[in-house]
């Protein structure tokens, strides 16, 4: 199993290098962001991402490793196309600027939620339960930003959809959609609230 558990530790290497470098591209996309609900989410997914960054330090420290970042082009490439958009967005339609930051904050969020579930299974598979419970609790935290990306980002399809149509959309609807689309993520089909630490 040593070579499975050096897998686990060249992922959370990866995932390190991914956090941090995020610490410093996420405020960078809460700024450019127009709509405040936008910004709202970017900014809570800071706050998130600075906990990730500590979880994987404990990870590291319950392996007996020192925490490592480890060189990811994927992440690298991700990042940089964000930093792009965030300078092109200044040229561009209010609208149509948050929907690009948007999906470059999406394509960075399905990447972790892939790592993380990777690194979960890793983890698992060598009885390691109390690191893959770290790893769930960060992995679910990726899974609600990008269902609530997606909820921002309905609004403002439609809003693009009706200029186009030359009718309009209320976009003060968004503060009413966010609570509501967070309590559908912490529930089950059939209402019942789910464990917000899954194994």
């Amino acid at each position: 199993m040593a070579q499975v558990r050096d897998m686990l530790a060249e992922k959370l290497s990866g995932l390190y290098e991914t956090e941090t470098q995020l610490l410093s591209a996420l405020p960078e996309m809460a700024t450019a962001a127009n709509h405040p609900k936008l910004r709202e989410v970017m900014e809570k997914h800071v706050v998130q991402t600075e906990n990730q960054v500590d979880r994987l330090r404990l990870i590291f420290e319950m392996m007996g490793r020192s925490p490592e970042a480890k060189t990811c082009p994927a992440i690298n490439g991700l990042i940089e196309e964000g930093r792009q958009i965030v300078e092109e967005s200044k040229s561009k339609d209010p609208v149509a600027a948050d929907l690009a930051l948007i999906a470059a904050a999406q394509g960075v969020e399905h990447y972790e939620i892939s790592c993380y579930g990777t690194a979960r299974a890793l983890a698992r598979q060598l009885g390691e339960m109390p690191i893959a419970n770290l790893l769930s609790m960060s992995l679910g935290e990726e899974e609600s930003a990008d269902f609530l990306l997606t909820s921002v980002a309905d609004p403002l399809l439609q809003r693009a959809m009706f200029d186009e149509l030359g009718g309009t959309v209320n976009l003060d609807e968004i503060p009413r959609i966010i609570p509501s689309v967070v309590a559908a993520s912490q529930t089950g089909g059939d209402g019942r609230k789910r464990s917000v630490n899954r194994t």
